[in-house]
């Protein structure tokens, strides 16, 4: 019996795999039923592409008929279908907690105004780029750095031993060396190149005692406020690296170069309006100015600002509005310096004008201006006006001569 059962199993096992299914799966599709493959294949996409989305539930409208009260469960203390459900008074809490804050209204605050106020910070993208930044700030542009502030690097004794090799040296270090990946990322190559010729200019300081007087601080933030015309506008948020130094910089142009630029007409940006792009709030503090540090901050000028053009990942500029975004930061550490000096609201001519320098890099191109605060007065387009010496370079080795004369400004 057993070799006769063993034949038969076989003999049926050839004949299930012989069987042909496919006509039998042809006429489930063509009734309408879905087929094996089918099924399948619905089975993997995933429920989210496949089902419908969940139209919008529309909340049901509470009507109220005098004289006829609404049956609810809520003296039971427990749901019961048929009953309505009752409406409960707004419980508030006789404590704060931060988890259920509700922030009232913001014409209820109390540093509301009705007078707007327009915001340029660290992400603003000015529209109109440098032109707006010279509008704001009540600024004369001058396409080249003065000579003598490019002669400083020319001079023999504020040379480097080496300095074009190490130059090149600093660069092969943030490109290769300080990354293990085939491309660097340009957020880390930028910072690294910074600080590699940073770290050069400080090297002088055995022959140049001023730059033991000098601070790198990073990270702090900036207010500074200021009308222009009618408009009350105010510069907030962090900026780049910041140079400070417990000496002011000396001014760049002279009396009667400063006197020249009354009659300079500022570039009107018609019919474009002055605070496009900018941020506007009602929220603020008027005439609010910090640095940043306190008062008793041993370095308190600022020296130079170096800008980042990946610094933040999440939010990229464009060249132009990059190049605004250097004017007014400059500006704004200029003028919060002062109002320490002058007072709040000075609106006047300043006797010393105030000194600022920034650089700006993307990696590949290094963009420099020297800002110099001549007037405070921002109520009319005539009369002084302040002056903002620029000069863009890319990568050649008079670039990093440029990089150690901002350097050096004030050291001798």
């Amino acid at each position: 019996m057993l070799p006769e059962t063993i034949q038969c199993l076989k003999a049926a096992t050839r004949l299930f795999s012989q069987t042909d299914f496919s006509k039998d799966l042809r006429w489930l599709s063509s009734h309408g039923r879905a087929s094996f493959r089918q099924a399948r294949r619905c089975f993997i996409v995933s429920r989210c592409l496949t089902a419908k989305s969940p139209r919008p539930r529309i909340p049901r409208e509470r009507v109220e008929i005098p004289g006829l009260e609404v049956i609810t469960y809520g003296e039971r203390m427990h749901y019961v279908p048929g009953l309505a459900k009752p409406v409960n008074p707004h419980w508030e809490r006789d404590y704060k907690d931060p988890r259920y804050y509700y922030a009232p209204p913001s014409h209820e605050m109390p540093l509301y105004k009705d007078e707007p106020c327009y915001v340029f910070h660290q992400r603003t993208s000015a529209l109109e780029g440098v032109a707006q930044a010279l509008w704001l700030t009540k600024t004369k542009m001058i396409p080249s750095l003065p000579p003598q502030l490019l002669s400083l690097a020319e001079r023999a004794s504020n040379q480097i031993p080496d300095q074009d090799e190490r130059v090149q040296t600093a660069i092969k270090h943030a490109c290769f060396w300080d990354t293990t990946e085939e491309k660097p990322d340009k957020t880390k190559y930028c910072n690294t190149l910074l600080l590699n010729l940073l770290h050069l200019c400080t090297t002088l300081q055995t022959s140049h005692s001023a730059i033991g007087r000098r601070n790198l601080v990073d990270s702090y933030s900036l207010m500074a406020s200021w009308k222009r015309g009618n408009d009350l506008l105010q510069i907030r948020g962090q900026n780049g690296l910041l140079l400070s130094c417990m000496d002011p910089l000396s001014e760049v142009s002279g009396k009667e170069e400063v006197r020249g630029t009354a009659d300079h007409i500022l570039e009107t940006l018609y019919p474009v309006s002055s605070t496009i792009s900018l941020q506007k709030v009602h929220l603020y503090k008027e005439e609010v100015n910090c640095s940043g540090f306190t008062d008793d901050y041993p370095y308190p000028h600022a020296h130079t600002i170096y800008f980042l053009e990946g610094a933040d990942p999440r939010w990229k500029l464009r060249p132009e509005q990059f190049r605004a975004k250097m004017v007014m930061f400059a500006f704004g550490n200029a003028l919060v310096r002062a109002h320490k000096l002058y007072g709040p609201q000075p609106q006047r001519e300043l006797d010393h004008p105030i000194t600022v320098q920034a650089v700006g890099t993307n990696g590949r191109f290094f963009h420099f201006l020297v800002f110099q605060l001549n007037t405070t007065d921002f109520s009319r387009d005539d009369g002084i006006k302040n002056q903002v010496p620029a000069g863009l370079s890319g990568y050649r080795p008079e670039t990093f001569s440029k990089f150690l004369a901002l350097y050096l400004h004030g050291v001798l």
